[in-house]
């Protein structure tokens, strides 16, 4: 069984992500969502150990102290971050991981596994962002403010990136992200033991 392919989604807040990547894993197969550790309080309906697993800030300190978080970062007043043993449980058992998380985690996911795949969302506009933001319902106009303030410098980030995903009708982006994770296992540099292993048989023949 081959090695799943480690995937980090980022993207604008108000992106989609969340409903983008709910798509995905109802849609095919083979796909593990980690689920992020975070000190924001929960929203409507979320639940803990599903959506994330929410911990106070002390509780997060001490993940981080032990060395069990892959990678963290603090966004918006709240520290996010990936727990390490669920993500290489996953990858073993042949799971393509995806990880979504902000921009500062990514870059440092790309540090440490220099084969993760990075996949940037985005809505077709500014102005959809803001409609996204404010349709949402879910945060004053000041908490929206900052996170278009955010996206303007996330968005100098995007080229650290290996694809850009325009999420305008979901289905299409999903199909799009699919294809992208599924070429990746066809790349000649994630299959150099199959690649030597069929050179010494053909030489044997």
């Amino acid at each position: 069984m081959s090695k799943g392919i480690l995937v980090v989604a980022s993207g604008f807040s108000g992106a989609g992500k969340g409903t983008l990547l709910k798509r995905l894993l109802e849609k095919y197969d083979n796909y593990a969502l980690s689920i992020s550790a975070t000190t924001r309080a929960p929203r409507a309906g979320e639940q803990d150990g599903r959506e994330y697993f929410f911990r106070s800030r002390e509780e997060f300190e001490a993940l981080i102290q032990e060395g069990q978080l892959i990678e963290y970062a603090e966004y918006v007043g709240n520290y996010y971050g990936t727990p390490r043993a669920y993500v290489e449980k996953q990858l073993e058992s042949g799971k393509d991981v995806i990880l979504e998380i902000e921009i500062q985690g990514a870059l440092k996911i790309k540090e440490m596994f220099a084969d993760a795949l990075l996949l940037f969302v985005s809505p077709p506009s500014a102005q959809e962002l803001e409609r996204r933001l404010i349709t949402r319902g879910t945060e004053d106009e000041k908490r929206i403010q900052n996170r278009l303030r955010r996206a303007g410098e996330e968005a100098e980030g995007i080229d650290a990136y290996d694809y850009l995903l325009i999420n305008d009708d979901l289905e299409s982006c999903v199909d799009a992200m699919h294809s992208v994770i599924q070429s990746e296992h066809c790349k000649i540099q994630r299959n150099l033991g199959f690649v030597q292993t069929i050179l010494q048989e053909l030489k044997s023949l």
